[in-house]
């Protein structure tokens, strides 16, 4: 029985991020300049995993430009800095953009 629960709770923890993922991007706002399949104020998720997927530190990378913001690498618009998300919802949301927002 314990072997039960300590199994259900490492899915859990492996799964959750790959559900939380869209409701955080929903719950900080990211939501309102980007869409998962298409261009709204800023570039799609899709987009984004396509341009930077294969770099090897595109990881670290979209962790600091969703952090401190950025212009310039997707037109004219200004990301506005994300300073107050924690660098573990940062690296959560990164890594769900780079699998393509799947």
């Amino acid at each position: 029985m314990k072997f039960l629960q300590i199994l259900i709770a490492a899915t859990v923890v492996v799964s959750a991020p790959a559900f939380a993922n869209l409701d955080m991007a929903k719950k900080n706002a990211c939501m309102a300049c980007h869409a998962v399949d298409k261009k709204l104020v800023g570039p799609s998720y899709q987009d984004i995993a396509k341009k930077y997927g294969s770099q090897n530190d595109a990881e670290a990378s979209l962790v600091k430009s969703i952090k401190a913001g950025g212009s310039g690498k997707w037109g004219p618009i200004p990301m506005p800095a994300q300073a107050a998300l924690s660098e573990a919802d940062a690296k959560t949301l990164a890594a769900w953009v780079l699998a393509g927002a799947k």
